[in-house]
């Protein structure tokens, strides 16, 4: 009996294997910024530093369903900068096993999360937590945290900083959802004050159809009628 537990145990180290779902997690970077999208989401409580930089958008029929933030924790007197950047994660209809990331311009301070996701659905709208600008000799931070809306109706909120409040939601997709992303960011000060990361706006893709198999016939009737 002794001499089958080692069997048995590999046998379910192998079950448990093949039971789990493999994710592949690809970074598109600007390799689809020529993807078409119907408008952008805007929010009225950015702060002021910086200039917009790059969007990144999702591949074609993809859309965001989770997120992950970069992010300082508190310094204690020195010069704080809380959030740093927004990674969205891409995936095409309800399949979670191939992703892809897209984050625009990050900042250079802090840690990724770990990521979040609708439990069903899309990310269609968003709010911002804005620290207001501090004077000359305050310590900007601007943008602290971000909460995102799921077309499945759940909000995820990141684990950013507390300074600041939360100004009013965006508007929503009206259709598909959110695609891409582009940043407004303080570039690095060399030891002056550090705000980094003081806008975001979304990209707004529709909602795709696929052809089905009685369309693509119709398609193809046409085709040999001329």
């Amino acid at each position: 009996m002794a001499s089958l537990l080692p069997a048995v145990l590999l046998l379910a180290v192998l079950s448990s294997g093949l039971c789990e779902q493999k994710v592949f997690l690809q970074r598109a970077g600007t390799a689809f910024t020529s993807r078409g999208f119907r408008s952008l989401l805007n929010v009225t409580n950015g702060e002021q530093f910086g200039g917009w930089t790059w969007p990144e958008m999702c591949p074609p029929h993809f859309y965001a369903v989770g997120f992950s933030v970069r992010v300082e924790s508190n310094q204690y007197g020195s010069d704080d900068t809380a959030m740093n950047g927004i990674r969205l994660i891409c995936s095409k209809d309800e399949d979670r096993s191939f992703l892809y990331s897209v984050e625009s311009h990050t900042g250079y301070f802090g840690d990724w999360s770990a990521p979040q996701y609708c439990p069903r659905g899309v990310l269609i709208s968003f709010q911002l937590r804005v620290e207001p600008h501090r004077g000359l000799f305050g310590d900007d931070t601007a943008v602290n945290n971000i909460k995102f809306r799921c077309s499945s109706n759940p909000t995820l909120e990141a684990p950013g900083m507390d300074w600041g409040e939360y100004g009013t939601w965006s508007t929503e997709c009206s259709d598909g959802g959110i695609c891409g992303i582009e940043t407004k960011m303080e570039e690095y000060q060399y030891g002056l004050d550090d705000s980094t990361l003081n806008n975001v706006r979304f990209h707004c893709c529709d909602r795709y159809q696929q052809v089905g198999t009685n369309n693509l016939t119709v398609l193809s009737n046409l085709v040999w009628s001329f």
